[in-house]
């Protein structure tokens, strides 16, 4: 998929396209592998928030309030991955 076709997407409102990309992109080519991958990531976040830690929440908080929606798209990508390879079922062959 072409960044001409993701921009067409946006465009159009064609959200199914994007969700597409991004399912076809985090598996590898393999749409179910990539729902695997986002849910890998969902499920390790969740398992550290159950016990309701200590968080730093101005941290946070601030990082919202004093970012681009670029950098806060670009952290979600690294905070995506971060939890998947903490899952311990990383299956891309590069890294970061």
């Amino acid at each position: 998929m072409s960044l001409r076709y993701l921009k067409e997407a946006v465009a159009n409102n064609e959200n199914e396209k994007l969700i597409r990309y991004v399912r076809l992109h985090l598996g590898d080519g393999n749409e179910a592998a990539g729902r695997k991958e986002i849910d890998k990531a969902w499920v390790e976040a969740l398992k550290l928030l159950l016990d309701v830690p200590p968080t730093d929440r101005e941290f946070i908080l601030g990082t919202l309030n004093n970012q681009t929606p670029a950098t806060l798209a670009h952290l979600y990508f690294h905070l995506h991955f971060y939890f998947v390879q903490r899952s311990g079922g990383w299956i891309h062959d590069g890294t970061l």
